[in-house]
């Protein structure tokens, strides 16, 4: 069971974007770089950044590992299409202008083969020239940085009458180059706690930018911030900054074809 991916209602609850942040970004980066208007979006969830993107305009498909977050997505926004599928492994029937994948979820390739496969999924699903949009935990950030783990956090939301409390805990596991969670879950009625574990791939921007090179790619930005979830957020018209330092990156990259 995962609480918030089994049910998507309480997961926008819990990370709101009201103002629709992450999918005006992307418009932002896909009209400054000259993408066109066919897009996917991978790890769409409750697809409320490709509902948006469709409603502006975009042919916009998603895609998600999770049924439940896909039988919402439909529900909520008709116009877009929603495929449940595992991101190193689709086959659509299309190929596409722009591939977006954000919050994170390009870090659920937690190796390098499950890496090769991703971007060897985007690439064959791209149009020439066509642009690989994605926002993601920055590695390097993490680099004498300890600020965001191993203190435990605690977060409370309520959601439909119903207080649910989450306990969360982040370390790094060195081996591995994962940053894994441990958040457990209590609310009224509960025995016991709800404990979810998951982890995200820490990818240093050279190391990102070798990835992204054999799969036939070029980098044309890696900024830090702004980004929808970066402090101070993205604005329309803003400068992006270089410093790669902040704990958030954003990656623009243009496919090529393989030789």
């Amino acid at each position: 069971m995962n609480l918030l991916t089994d049910n998507p209602e309480l997961y926008e609850h819990q990370f709101p974007d009201p103002d629709h942040l992450a999918a005006r970004f992307v418009d932002d980066v896909v009209t400054r770089f000259g993408g066109g208007r066919d897009l996917l979006d991978i790890g769409s969830g409750t697809g409320r950044d490709a509902g948006w993107l469709g409603a502006a305009g975009y042919r916009a498909h998603g895609i998600d590992a999770a049924a439940t977050m896909v039988e919402h997505a439909r529900a909520r926004h008709p116009h877009v299409g929603f495929t449940v599928t595992d991101m190193r492994t689709f086959v659509l029937p299309r190929r596409f202008d722009v591939i977006t994948c954000l919050d994170s979820a390009f870090l659920y390739c937690h190796t390098n083969a499950d890496l090769g496969a991703f971007l060897g999924r985007c690439h064959a699903h791209l149009r020439p020239g066509g642009l690989l949009v994605a926002e993601m935990r920055n590695g390097a950030f993490f680099l004498g940085n300890t600020e965001l783990l191993d203190a435990e956090t605690t977060r409370s939301v309520t959601w439909d009458g119903v207080a649910y409390t989450s306990t969360t805990r982040l370390w790094i596991d060195h081996a591995a180059q994962l940053l894994r969670r441990r958040r457990a879950w209590t609310w009224p009625g509960r025995a016991d706690p709800l404990v979810q574990s998951s982890a995200w791939r820490l990818l240093f921007p050279q190391e990102l930018r070798l990835h992204l090179d054999i799969a036939g790619f070029d980098v044309l930005a890696l900024f830090d911030r702004p980004g929808p979830r970066t402090d101070p957020p993205w604005s329309p018209g803003c400068e992006f900054g270089d410093s790669l330092s902040g704990d958030r990156l954003h990656l623009v990259a243009r496919s090529r074809p393989l030789h």
